[in-house]
């Protein structure tokens, strides 16, 4: 009965529209209320959930993407994009992956690399005679590259979503993200010219040679040096992934204020407020879903789930084919974070029991969460995207099956080939 006043209520109070963060903790009280356990027992999970010492490169990583965000960084990385594919066929689209790739690797953060890129790309592209549904689509699919990079607090919090359930390093999931960002990326690349071909798109300009190249790589590398200070950092034992995390903001105020000069103290207090806004949503949901993943390991969740899909079949390769599925369905419901910390207690486990490694899992989920936020009625990125580009969501649904493909094309070979997320990881060891 407990069980089913957890499922039913959560379910209920999403569909009327309460916030993910409110339903789960409204869902975890009706049920230790059915369950005629104290009260008490939600408020001491939550704060348990959220006293963890590692939780401190969240708010770091967040905070850093902000300063990059407001600090000037992403006119730098599309100039030096533009430099290197905008002569490609449908070029204005090649240098908007290229630079919500290389901006997604700085800021690690899905909303503020579209909020970014997509503030100077998407215009631009429509002026030069671009449709809006493909510059909308192009930008939110290429931003959410930025999931997989090293500085994704999202990482972070699938390597807490893991505890007392496997034993993952922070540092092997930084390491397992790299290829499959690449991945993904190339397969951005390919939808966004085969699109372009079929629909005739210009190039834009001449190659402006190796020249203008290197001047405007040169331009962006402080910014796009993060990345190597993170990876280098922890690599050399110089600092822990926490660490690296306060790293990353202290090298962001140092070229944003010292070497490029572009942040202002009205965008610095509003990097800060906006900084201090996203780490209370997630740790809010941390913190609750601590609560809510206590009930569901009380009344084995993943176990019943487990047992339910053998059920059906013995088969890996379709287990993990229904695990897929039964992600993205929920991910089209609830937010990144939200998905990670409810749906890892449940899957993992299963997908352990079939020979998935918990790595590989952790971006398989992450790849599966990203399709989420490009997808209604919860898809955040996409509403920023076509808030930009001033067209709906339905529009841009209607030409999004190339981008979509290209998606599901790289989570279907980190599923089915764990030599894409694990070698790297492997091969450091």
């Amino acid at each position: 009965m407990e069980l089913t006043v957890l499922g039913a209520s959560f379910t209920l109070l999403l569909l009327l529209g309460v916030p993910v963060a409110f339903s789960i903790g409204l869902a975890s009280v009706a049920t230790i209320v059915a369950a005629g356990l104290p009260v008490a027992i939600v408020f001491q999970k939550m704060v348990g959930g959220m006293q963890v010492f590692s939780f401190l490169a969240i708010p770091f990583f967040v905070f850093a993407g902000e300063l990059m965000l407001y600090g000037g960084i992403a006119e730098r990385i599309v100039r030096f994009a533009n430099s290197l594919v905008g002569h490609v066929r449908g070029g204005l689209g090649m240098s908007n992956v290229v630079g919500c790739t290389l901006f997604g690797g700085v800021a690690g953060s899905p909303l503020a690399d579209v909020s970014a890129m997509g503030s100077v790309m998407i215009p631009l592209m429509k002026k030069e005679g671009y449709h809006a549904d493909y510059a909308v689509n192009v930008t939110t699919h290429a931003a959410l590259v930025g999931a997989l990079m090293p500085t994704s607090h999202n990482l972070i919090i699938f390597a807490l979503a893991t505890t007392g359930i496997a034993s993952v390093s922070v540092f092997n999931l930084i390491l397992a993200g790299v290829i499959p960002a690449m991945l993904l990326t190339v397969a951005n690349l390919v939808a966004a010219y085969w699109v372009a071909v079929k629909r005739g798109y210009p190039t834009h300009g001449a190659f402006p040679g190796w020249g203008a190249v290197l001047l405007a790589f040169i331009a962006a590398l402080p910014g796009l040096m993060v990345v190597v200070i993170i990876l280098a950092g922890i690599l050399s034992g110089v600092f822990t992934a926490t660490e690296s995390a306060a790293t990353a903001v202290f090298w962001a105020l140092l070229i944003t204020v010292f070497v490029y000069r572009t942040l202002s103290w009205q965008n610095f207090l509003k990097a800060c407020a906006k900084a201090c806004k996203t780490t209370g949503v997630v740790l809010l949901l941390i913190g609750i879903s601590a609560a809510f993943g206590y009930f569901m390991a009380l009344y084995e969740v993943p176990q019943q789930t487990g047992e339910l899909m053998k059920q059906v079949t013995e088969q890996p390769w379709l287990i993990f084919l229904m695990v897929n599925v039964l992600l993205f369905v929920l991910g089209t419901f609830l937010d990144m974070a939200a998905t990670i910390l409810i749906c890892t207690p449940i899957f993992l486990p299963i997908c352990q029991q079939y020979g998935m490694d918990p790595t590989q899992f952790g971006i398989m989920l992450l790849i599966n969460c990203a399709l989420g936020l490009n997808t209604p009625p919860v898809g955040t990125t996409q509403f920023v995207g076509c808030a930009i580009g001033g067209i709906s969501v339905g529009e841009v649904m209607r030409s999004i099956a190339p981008f979509y493909g290209a998606l599901i094309a790289t989570m279907m070979l980190v599923t089915y080939v764990p030599a894409f997320s694990l070698w790297l990881p492997g091969l450091m060891k």
